[in-house]
């Protein structure tokens, strides 16, 4: 039995002895046992999404998003962690099969469509990009994990960006994954850890550095001239977020104005950002002359959410989540309104807020 089989079959294994603790929160989403994976919904309402699951800590949080009905996932990165160094591969196959037979995990994948991007701790190498040597061997186990079908162009070309598109016109979400990591140039260190504002890295304005790689972007530009209500956009690191030190788009500023310029171009409506890595939950909003407000939801702490955080966030609303919760996305398509929130492990709310779908044109 090859690799892809081991895993799938522990996988698959989890999930059907995991079943009837799940019976209850999860009859409404029958897995399509011929295939393997839950068939996709014809529209969504209901998203959720998460990212830093360290697959040796508990999970009860997957009880809660499955009670929630979730008619998709999105795995935000850092799925697993596995970037200790020196790197080797069997240790993140372990750490595959490890998350692979958790009861919880292995239930949602089994019954709710899901999408997945990495991030450095599943990538391999911690704030790591371009410079890791070993990200084919890492992107393969990825696919195999994740059972990218045979004829996914992901397989073929460098990295893992991928777009997805549910739903009629009129309701129609596109789901836009970026890899922040396969092309990613290196980051300029700080030249003050820990100093508020400045903790590992300062912005580098470099314009040969790049945050996706040419041909991501120009991959980037085709999709967001695609027609669509909503795009969410994943990237696995924060996006607009400023005032702090650690890894984002605000590293690269030029970077992060070519996007911003790009959406202004393309005249893509509908766009929120979707971000991991902090271990922090958050809403931000950034306003620009002569485009809507971009808003990011950072959801970032499924199993280990830091408890401690701080952050100036200038452009954040409200106050930091600091304990493991996930995102909810909900799109009220009659009242043309989206709602982005927070809930805990026991399904709390922690934060709502409403925007307009015309405040996104």
């Amino acid at each position: 039995m090859d690799r892809r089989q081991v895993l799938k079959a522990s996988a698959l294994g989890a999930a059907f002895s995991s079943w009837s603790a799940f019976a209850q929160v999860s009859s409404s989403q029958t897995p399509d046992a011929a295939k393997g994976l839950p068939a996709w919904p014809t529209q969504v309402q209901k998203i959720i999404f998460g990212s830093c699951i360290d697959q040796r800590r508990p999970q009860p949080i997957w009880q809660s998003i499955l009670a929630a009905k979730p008619d998709l996932f999105i795995f935000g990165g850092d799925n697993v962690y596995a970037s200790g160094q020196p790197w080797q591969l069997q240790n993140l196959e372990n750490a595959y099969a490890t998350q692979a037979a958790q009861p919880g995990f292995a239930a949602l994948r089994a019954t709710v469509p899901h999408l997945a991007v990495w991030d450095d701790h599943d990538f391999g190498l911690n704030d790591g990009g371009v410079e890791f040597a070993h990200k084919q061997a890492s992107k393969n186990a990825f696919v195999d994990f994740w059972q990218l079908p045979a004829d996914d162009p992901r397989r073929a070309r460098p990295g893992l960006y991928h777009a997805h598109v549910i739903g009629p016109m009129g309701r129609r979400v596109q789901v836009i994954l970026l890899d922040t990591r396969w092309f990613r140039s290196k980051l300029r260190t700080t030249d003050q850890r820990d100093a508020p504002g400045k903790e590992r890295f300062v912005p580098d304005a470099d314009a040969q550095k790049t945050m996706l790689g040419e041909a991501q972007w120009q991959w980037l530009e085709a999709q967001l001239k695609q027609p669509a209500d909503v795009r969410l956009i994943v990237s696995s690191v924060q996006v607009i977020v400023e005032g702090h030190g650690w890894e984002g788009w605000h590293n690269f500023p030029l970077e992060q104005t070519r996007l911003r310029q790009l959406i202004q171009r393309t005249h893509a409506k509908g766009v929120v950002f979707l971000s991991g890595d902090r271990h922090i939950g958050a809403l931000y909003k950034n306003t620009t002359p002569n485009n809507y407000p971009l808003y990011e939801i950072t959801s970032s702490g499924m199993t280990h959410a830091w408890a401690s955080a701080k952050e100036q966030g200038p452009n954040r609303l409200g106050e930091l989540i600091t304990q493991n919760h996930f995102a909810l996305i909900e799109l009220d398509w009659h009242q043309q309104q989206i709602q982005l929130g927070f809930q805990n492990t026991q399904g709390e709310w922690l934060k709502k807020q409403t925007i307009a779908l015309s405040e996104l044109r």
